[in-house]
């Protein structure tokens, strides 16, 4: 039930963050593709503003005593051209009238004065306070250095930017236009988000800079419509995968149940044959001294023999079946060993199980010149356990720490304890070598976590499972100085000793 909240809540927020992107991208594509329209019909709009411009200053100075023709002109744009309200002509030198659609303040009159007069050609873009929401176009007329009069053209931006795309009716998007020298002249001041939307109207005379901001809203971003069909969507798709992998999971559990065990009685036999061939030189100097004595044995008797002392002959032979019998104890031990098969759980003399691998590795312990302090109790510790995995498990623990200790400079010693408490039996495999690094504490069992260059990492994690197969449970204890592992199994029944 869990895996089917995770995958549904994984799901929707996975869903949920799609449509707000989709719903993003769409909304800015909009705002873009909308924004790209009115800029494009607004820049139309501004290019009439320089015909119409052309077409006064002419009719002005065709006719210079009298402006009826120019008022009649000027009225007719105003009233096919809302967004352009007023129209004046100023005399730059004060002598003849004014002629304009409307009134004109002495302040805004004397600023298109000079507009006119310091042109050089260009048309010039005034803003005004007696005109608000306004920009002004002031010409020249006639457009060279013997000018008489400034002509001037009022726009109303909002007829400028006035569309009958839906977009814009809805209200969501805010607009500004801006003058070149950073002026606003409609809009608000302060965008209600960053615009996404900035373009420059494609007018050589009005050159303004459109700008357009849309705040995108929650509402917006996640319809509720379709939230819901995608929280519902999730929660069948959840339903179906939890179902499938719950399926697949028993299935491969099972498979890898019996892989497991498999792999664990196969890995703890190779391990055991890779150190049987490890071992093989000590072996091979534990079998040459019962050999020798043998040898050296057989030769006395042969001399007893030919002197005919058969008491001192029958000691001979008594002492050479005794060597015949430790060389035979030890290849029982190697064949042991080397043997693959997993025998039943059994009670075992942990203390016994202690001494034949003690007994293994007693030629390495003296190469690398490491004393073995063996603290055992001499009465039988039963445990319930697979014999070869527990001599395993011993071998793999005393086996790290000769190697630990064996870099260090002497005294080289390691400690096996064994103690009984209560119901339970504890073994201590202690070492006084460098101990094991604080960074590698937290994953010592894992496999593949070793300090040795040649080292596989599968020894602590393969011992961990077989005590736990028995179980127990194995643990590394802290020291000041040195590794200290515990290995603690229940007794078997009837194997209190106390």
């Amino acid at each position: 039930m869990k895996w089917f909240w995770i995958w549904w809540v994984g799901l929707a927020l996975l869903g949920t963050a799609g449509l707000g992107s989709y719903r993003q991208v769409t909304l800015l594509g909009e705002l873009e593709q909308a924004g790209s329209t009115l800029a494009a019909e607004a820049a139309q709009r501004a290019d009439q503003h320089d015909a119409h411009l052309t077409a006064l200053s002419a009719i002005a100075q065709a006719d210079k005593t009298d402006s009826s023709a120019f008022l009649e002109v000027a009225t007719t744009i105003l009233r096919f051209y809302p967004r352009i309200d007023e129209i004046q002509l100023m005399p730059l030198d004060g002598m003849a009238p004014m002629a304009g659609t409307g009134p004109l303040e002495p302040n805004l009159a004397e600023a298109i004065k000079a507009a006119a007069a310091a042109s050089t050609g260009q048309t010039a873009l005034l803003t005004a306070p007696e005109r608000p929401g306004h920009y002004l176009m002031v010409k020249r007329s006639p457009n060279n250095d013997a000018a008489r009069d400034g002509l001037m053209l009022a726009v109303d931006v909002a007829q400028l930017l006035a569309s009958d795309a839906a977009f814009w009716r809805n209200g969501n998007a805010t607009l500004r236009l801006t003058m070149p020298d950073g002026q606003v002249v409609f809009g608000p001041a302060e965008m209600p988000a960053a615009p996404q939307f900035s373009r420059r109207l494609g007018s050589a005379t009005q050159p303004l800079l459109l700008e357009a901001a849309m705040p995108v809203s929650l509402g917006q971003l996640l319809p509720l419509d379709r939230l819901a069909a995608i929280i519902i969507g999730a929660g069948l798709l959840a339903a179906i995968g939890t179902t499938l992998m719950q399926q697949r999971t028993r299935a491969r559990l099972a498979e890898r149940r019996a892989e497991l065990s498999d792999m664990e009685s196969r890995l703890a036999h190779a391990a055991r044959v890779n150190a049987m061939g490890e071992m093989a030189s000590g072996m091979a100097h534990e079998l040459t001294q019962p050999l020798t004595a043998i040898l050296s044995q057989a030769q006395a008797g042969k001399h007893l023999l030919a002197r005919q002392d058969n008491a001192a002959l029958g000691k001979v032979l008594d002492d050479t079946v005794g060597q015949a019998r430790r060389a035979a104890d030890i290849l029982e031990r190697l064949r042991n060993w080397s043997r693959p098969q997993r025998a039943p759980p059994a009670p075992v003399d942990l203390g016994a199980a202690v001494r034949s691998v003690m007994t293994l590795l007693g030629s390495e312990a003296a190469q690398r010149a490491v004393t073995l302090q063996p603290r055992l109790s001499t009465r039988p510790v039963s445990v319930l356990a697979d014999p070869v995995e527990l001599e395993q498990v011993i071998f793999n623990l005393l086996r790290n720490a000769l190697e630990a200790v064996s870099e260090q400079s002497e005294p080289r010693e390691v400690r096996i304890e064994l103690m009984e408490a209560g119901g339970a039996v504890r073994l201590d495999i202690a070492d006084n070598g460098p101990g094991v690094p604080t960074e590698l504490v937290p994953k010592l069992f894992t496999p593949f976590t070793t300090t040795r260059p040649e080292g596989t990492g599968l020894g602590l994690a393969l011992s961990q499972r077989l005590v736990e197969r028995a179980g127990g449970e194995i643990a590394y204890i802290p020291q000041d100085r040195g590794a200290l592992f515990r290995v603690t199994l229940p007794l078997a029944p009837g194997g209190d000793t106390k």
